[in-house]
């Protein structure tokens, strides 16, 4: 009986397992790898391109990590059963690369970055807005929150404690960047993004 449980719910939850022991092996790794990894302007424009993908990946510490992670089981709980699991794949590699590529493109002034929380961003965009488009609608609350919280640190700055949390400084534009990628991503079409309608 434990072992068909256990059996059940890797299989009904592999990817979030995934997407958490990437992370964490990237952080048990060490100070070496999280330095070949990590988003770096200078590396990446003289053609270390998979730092654009990895830099998400990679946490300033051990609190971060843990951090990022919580918050990520916290978008997993809420969206799973909504997105479909080749959205959740998709989301991703799209929101890895758009932070990547918002903060090469748009902010300039930021020399490096590690963090899940521009990619948690996306996700909990797209979760929202999939889960919107499917007729639910406590979402549309959610949502509405976190775009508050978005221009709160686009305004004001960082949330008050996030910086304590999470051991660093707080980039503010990989959120912005992340749920601009996720609300992308979200906005196509239906059959591309949904789950597929249960056979009768």
């Amino acid at each position: 009986m434990i072992a068909t449980r256990l059996q059940s719910l890797l299989r009904d939850n592999w990817f979030a397992l995934f997407i958490a022991a990437t992370a964490l092996i990237i952080a048990l790794a060490g100070p070496h790898a999280s330095h070949w990894l990590r988003y770096d302007r200078g590396a990446i424009l003289h053609g270390q391109w998979w730092r654009l993908l990895t830099g998400n990946f990679v946490h300033l510490g051990w609190s971060h990590l843990w951090l990022n992670l919580a918050g990520w089981v916290l978008v997993w709980l809420l969206f799973k059963a909504q997105v479909p699991i080749k959205t959740w794949i998709s989301a991703t590699v799209f929101c890895s690369l758009g932070v990547g590529l918002g903060l090469l493109w748009g902010s300039p002034h930021i020399s490096w970055y590690v963090g899940l929380s521009g990619v948690l961003h996306g996700y909990f965009i797209i979760g929202a807005l999939v889960s919107i488009r499917m007729g639910y609608r406590f979402e549309l609350l959610l949502l509405a929150l976190v775009f508050a919280k978005l221009i709160w640190e686009q305004s004001v700055g960082p949330l008050p404690g996030s910086e304590k949390y999470s051991g660093g400084h707080v980039v503010v534009d990989a959120h912005l960047y992340g749920a601009l990628s996720g609300a992308l991503l979200a906005a196509l079409p239906k059959r591309w993004i949904l789950p597929k309608p249960a056979a009768v």
